[in-house]
């Protein structure tokens, strides 16, 4: 009964909501990349490469085996070097795409985050607690001030 207690606090707070959108928008990201890559990246690589599939790309170990009535006996061994370089690839593009977007989020954060930038609007929690910071300062140079005067 604790577990369940716990499961709904979770999905009340929304975090459940926040990372099954989280999850939908990369799955949908993971297929634009994968479009990108595959239909838009690598069929020139092929053509300056002189037609070279990547995905084809494999070293074989052993090549299959076939008895005299042409029956397959042993499958072909290979390592598949050139689907990994594909997920490499995608990898490199979806991290770099990540690390873009993170970087334009933080700017804007930090924009929204200072209260003397009027090109974005500041939060309320930080604008009170900046007007907070501003009055206790103010309080402090009073108090310094009314103990100079005593002494």
């Amino acid at each position: 009964m604790k577990l369940f207690k716990e499961f709904k606090e979770f999905a009340v707070k929304g975090n459940m909501m926040d990372m099954a959108i989280g999850i939908i928008i990369g799955a949908s990201f993971n297929k634009v990349i994968e479009v990108l890559v595959k239909k838009v990246l690598l069929p020139p690589l092929s053509l300056l490469s002189g037609g070279i599939n990547l995905q084809d790309k494999r070293l074989i170990l052993r090549d299959a085996v076939l008895d005299a009535d042409g029956i397959l006996l042993y499958d072909e061994v290979a390592i598949g070097f050139g689907a990994l370089l594909e997920a490499f690839t995608d990898f490199i593009i979806i991290g770099f795409t990540i690390f873009i977007v993170v970087k334009f989020m933080n700017r804007l954060h930090k924009k929204a985050q200072d209260t003397k930038d009027t090109t974005v609007a500041t939060p309320k929690d930080i604008e009170l607690l900046s007007k907070l910071t501003e009055l206790m300062e103010e309080q402090n140079k009073l108090l310094i001030a009314k103990q100079n005067d005593n002494t």
